[in-house]
């Protein structure tokens, strides 16, 4: 019988992900390039803040901050120091319960020693090194304070080595007094540059590798394992009080009750000093908790910081040619869990995909923008967003035709529940035909074999639209909205009524000539003026290059005209309007109007006078006012472009 378990996946990213959402990743990225970020700053921020399911590089520095900050404010360093002077205090006072029946002169004068013990942990225990304990618990306890310290010694230097010398003999201290006298031997040979020195390394494995987990492969990563651990060991001790240090400085020479040792990891620390001198070797924590770590555990406390550190660091992305790749996915699952390493996992794969996909690309000038690619998807995105908008306010639906009623394609599609085109009867009855002797039955007509002419509006249409981009724009909040009522209006003109030519002008204390990529990365910038007049002439140019087309003139704006443009050039602002601005944009509107273009102005606020103009307008052109709200704005002009565009 076949037996299966489930298990959580743990080797590498979930296979049964979904894969990275570029859509809405890009979607987030030209929001942020249209309120006025550049592209590289919209993508950072993305990574900073996450997408739907993944979350973001903030999130992940915030938590790390916080457990940094646990670490310290939960413990404190001098647990090897209370643990000795716990064993010590417990063995003197069972020695002293010992002697004390005893009336010998022998017992007193044990007595007298121990009562001239010296003040001081480290000092007692350094005197009581050669005392002949009477008492089995005081003779226990103190073979626990030696055997204690050398676990703590080699743990604070080798990972493991504590549980691996629990229940140490005297020949397994010899073994390991032997190694580091080996290992010392091995580096200041390498310190030497002795030519030899990969020979004695493979040497030095086969004997003492049962000691190196990590399974170093030469003398270099040997040493970069050994000089982490060593320089966390020295940040620990600079840590302690200046009192704690002398101390614990002083019991490490009672290590297995073998003073070598201590003076084989005194000669260590100055090899590693000097093989890597670029390690911390002078910076010290605070930490401030109740919870007393050993030598070992505070080790590892100042390497866990250390490593927090670094993980911040790389978090941040702050410094020059980073990414997401230079983030230690293992030391990140190590500190915060296997999920957060699973989100900078999907976060660099999406950095990569929309890299790789053609979504950002670099300018001449190394820059980083949206490539025409992402401006499509924007574009669409942007539509769907007019359709909906339009559907959900006149109870209509998104349709798939290829174009307005008019003129055949050559084509047919099935018939769909509203559409008003003529039926093409031959695909119709071929379609019955065929269904019905699949059946073997008599042919019958049914609502799916019929197909549609397929229709499209043969008209051409030249489109002006002219924003509004002054400073007013973008401190009302406009400025987003009416990026995407452009972007969508560019896209429906691209892709369904290629034949249109479209032209984006945006006008300011100037008016100018722009595409759309320009536009979506325009940024706001503090100036007076809203010269309607120049835009307007630039929209009159662009109408009789194409005097073959149905002109459409659409103006977004929220203010009245403040500028004009003088025969020298130059811009001139007044606020209030001059009456010689408000005639000359007048004058434009007049010439637009006699080469049959309408002027559909769409207002953005609730200024008077700019209600009294633009009705103004509306007059002497035979176009309209529309007054939609922010997320009505894409639909509205939209739908008056389609309109218009008919004539």
């Amino acid at each position: 019988m076949t037996r299966f378990a489930y298990l959580p996946w743990h080797d590498g990213p979930d296979p049964l992900a979904p894969p990275v959402d570029l859509r809405a990743a890009l979607d987030q990225i030209g929001r942020d390039v249209m309120e006025g970020s550049s592209p590289r700053a919209a993508l950072e921020e993305l990574l900073r803040q996450g997408v739907r399911g993944t979350r973001g590089l903030d999130d992940m520095t915030r938590r790390l901050w916080q457990q940094r900050a646990r670490l310290q404010r939960r413990n404190r360093l001098d647990g090897t120091l209370q643990e000795v002077q716990r064993l010590l205090q417990e063995a003197l006072e069972a020695e002293r319960r010992h002697l004390f029946p005893d009336p010998s002169d022998d017992a007193r004068f044990r007595e007298a020693q121990l009562d001239a013990l010296p003040p001081g942990t480290a000092a007692q225990v350094q005197e009581l090194a050669n005392y002949d304990w009477q008492s089995p618990q005081g003779r226990e306890n103190y073979q626990k304070i030696q055997d204690m310290l050398g676990q703590e010694l080699m743990e604070s230097r080798f990972r493991g080595m504590k549980q691996a010398l629990r229940d140490a003999t005297p020949e397994d201290v010899e073994r390991v007094r032997e190694m580091m006298s080996d290992l010392n031997d091995l580096l200041a040979a390498h310190a030497r540059g002795d030519a030899d020195t990969q020979q004695r390394f493979e040497e030095f494995m086969r004997k003492h590798g049962e000691f190196f987990p990590e399974n170093p492969r030469n003398v270099d990563e040997l040493i970069d394992a050994l000089a982490a651990r060593a320089a966390a060991a020295q940040r620990m001790m600079n840590s302690m009080s200046a009192e704690q240090r002398a101390e614990l400085s002083s019991l490490i020479q009672q290590a297995f009750g073998d003073p070598r040792l201590a003076s084989e990891i005194s000669r260590l620390d100055a090899h590693l000093q000097a093989l890597r001198p670029g390690e911390d070797w002078t910076s010290s924590g605070r930490f401030r908790g109740q919870n007393p770590f050993g030598m070992g555990e505070g080790v590892q406390a100042m390497q866990d910081l250390a490593e927090m550190d670094a993980l911040a660091e790389q978090l941040g992305q702050a410094y020059p040619g980073a990414r997401l790749e230079d983030i230690d996915l293992e030391a990140l699952e190590r500190q915060l869990g296997p999920e957060s390493a699973v989100d900078a996992r999907r976060l660099s794969e999406l950095e990569r995909a929309l890299r790789d996909q053609g979504l950002l690309e670099r300018a001449a000038d190394g820059s980083l923008r949206l490539s025409p690619k992402a401006m499509r998807r924007l574009g669409e995105t942007a539509l769907k967003d007019v359709v909906k908008s339009l559907s959900s306010r006149r109870g209509e639906r998104d349709t798939a035709r290829a174009g307005a009623a008019g003129e055949p394609t050559g084509s047919s599609r099935p018939w769909q529940f509203g559409d008003t085109e003529p039926w093409e009867v031959s695909r119709t009855v071929r379609n019955a035909v065929l269904r019905s002797a699949s059946s073997g039955g008599t042919v019958t007509l049914d609502v799916k074999d019929v197909e549609v002419i397929e229709t499209e509006q043969r008209a051409r249409a030249a489109v002006a639209l002219c924003v509004d981009t002054s400073w007013s724009m973008v401190q009302d909040g406009r400025w987003l909205p009416m990026k995407r009522t452009a972007l969508a209006l560019h896209h429906l003109v691209k892709t369904r009524f290629r034949s249109d030519a479209l032209e984006l002008i945006t006008f300011g204390r100037y008016a100018t000539k722009v595409d759309m990529a320009e536009l979506t990365a325009l940024e706001g910038v503090w100036e007076q003026g809203t010269n309607l007049h120049h835009a307007l002439l630039l929209a009159g140019r662009h109408i009789r290059r194409h005097p073959d087309a149905q002109p459409v003139v659409i103006v977004v704006t929220d203010g009245e005209p403040t500028a004009h443009l003088e025969p020298d050039g130059d811009a001139e602002f007044n606020y209030p309007p001059l009456p010689r601005t408000l005639r000359l944009t007048l004058a434009e509107v007049d010439k637009l109007a006699r080469l049959g273009a309408s002027v559909s102005v769409f207002m953005l606020g609730e200024d008077e006078r700019l209600k009294a103009f633009v009705d103004i307008m509306a007059r002497r052109s035979g176009g309209r006012v529309v007054a939609p709200d922010l997320d009505g704005l894409g639909a509205a002009v939209v739908s008056d472009y389609l309109r218009n565009r008919q004539g």
